[in-house]
């Protein structure tokens, strides 16, 4: 196995699962609204889904670092594959919100088996078969293909949505089986060696206890585990909120294909933002100016699609839609910076655990903020939400500059070095 087809592969099941997931990103608040819930209730049932990944988060990222990274990645499509069918039977049956509830946690239960395991078993199996390149690099060219995924699913999904809002939930299931069927051809453990035998349980708490030290106990990993619920938590709301907003904003709330292509739009600054890495590494010297100044970009925007709403229709959509993508294309520029940074700091042995740990903060977030910006927009209006949004983006700032003043080496773009340990760090 060269690095070459290792990065292949990781690019491959990246299109994949991103395809299937993203068929409903555009449409899933008009879906939940087309079954009957309202404007809160259907952030309600995004927070249960995000509420289920802050409960699964830790539990599945030691699922990957004891029974393997391709064994969770399985069992993230598997679960996701179950609960998508299962949202097909609940808007079939204008199901009461509690069931909304409960399989929305389930599918953030799926997405968690995702989260950290296929970035670390990139991570291994690259060191493993000698990869002498940047990692941000690779993660920039993830950023592409997402993007690319995102493009054709959103667009597709929209779509088929003008058809009928189930059709799209209905194919990504289908695309689920092949994520499962690639994923078990081509998905083999390198570089890490899982976690099995007769004292698994034992060797499940040495894989908590580990990267609870690795994770809230290495400093600069805290600040980032810290500034995680203001940028995927507020970053959540913000892409479902967006699915009526811009309807409102264009003044035909019936252009459903709309949502699909205006996510697409999306997906296009993200693999503009993901292209960009090779750019922005020769313009910085540390990888957190680049963290911070998308911190700022992104939460003056955001203040200003909320000021969008008082302008005329449709100037009001353009203004929301570029202002929007320039939101996705800042951070797609820094998330391969970030990502860099953090796997730079933590040992292998913790790595997928750690990064949940991550994903587990940003969820968190999201239960927060979820329902109580739907509740702005209930009250106030969507505007007002975002605005609300740009503000709580911005409280990120403070805990990237704290990293900043730590002058880690993992921190100089044109310098990577191998992660210093925690004494180094105390």
């Amino acid at each position: 196995m060269t690095p070459e087809r290792i990065q292949r592969i990781y690019i491959t099941l990246l299109l994949l699962q991103t395809l299937a997931a993203s068929l409903i990103w555009g449409i899933n608040t008009l879906f939940l609204l087309d079954a009957g819930l309202s404007l809160t209730g259907a952030f309600v049932a995004n927070g249960a889904f995000t509420a289920g990944m802050v409960i699964f988060e830790v539990p599945t990222g030691v699922v990957a670092d004891a029974a393997g990274r391709r064994a969770s990645f399985i069992l993230g499509a598997a679960t996701l594959l179950v609960t998508t069918l299962a949202y097909l039977g609940l808007w079939s049956v204008d199901a009461h919100i509690i069931w909304w509830v409960v399989v929305s946690a389930l599918i953030g239960l799926g997405f968690t088996f995702f989260s950290g395991a296929t970035e670390a078993w990139l991570v291994d199996a690259l060191d493993a078969t000698g990869y002498e390149g940047q990692i941000d690099m690779v993660f920039g060219k993830g950023q592409v293909a997402a993007g690319a995924a995102t493009l054709a699913g959103t667009i597709g999904g929209g779509f088929l949505a003008q058809l009928s809002l189930g059709l799209p939930y209905a194919i990504r299931s289908l695309l689920l089986v092949a994520v499962i069927i690639a994923a078990a051809l081509w998905m083999h453990d390198i570089g890490y060696e899982p976690k099995r035998g007769e004292r698994i349980s034992e060797e499940v708490r040495a894989i908590l206890s580990n990267s609870i030290k690795h994770g809230f106990g290495n400093p600069p990993v805290r600040m980032f585990l810290l500034g995680a619920p203001f940028a995927m938590g507020v970053g959540i709301w913000v892409f479902y909120a967006f699915q009526p907003y811009l309807l409102q904003l264009f003044g035909d709330e019936s252009a459903v294909y709309l949502s699909g292509i205006a996510a697409a739009i999306f997906a296009v600054a993200q693999m503009a933002g993901g292209a960009s890495v090779s750019l922005v590494r020769r313009l910085l010297d540390l990888r957190t100016v680049g963290v911070g100044a998308e911190v700022v970009i992104g939460a003056v925007a955001l203040v200003g699609v909320g000021l969008a709403e008082q302008l005329a229709i449709p100037v009001g959509f353009w203004v929301g839609i570029v202002l929007l993508a320039v939101v996705a294309m800042a951070g797609a520029v820094s998330t391969p910076l970030q990502q860099a940074f953090i796997n730079e700091v933590i040992p292998s042995g913790q790595r997928a655990t750690v990064l949940s740990f991550h994903s587990l903060m940003g969820s968190a977030g999201g239960v927060v903020f979820q329902p109580a910006l739907g509740r702005v927009a209930d009250v106030w209006s969507l505007g007002v939400g975002y605005v609300v949004a740009g503000a709580l983006y911005a409280l990120r700032l403070p805990f990237i500059i704290a990293v900043r003043r730590m002058d880690l080496e993992a921190d100089r773009v044109k310098q990577a070095q191998a992660a210093p340990s925690i004494e180094d760090l105390a």
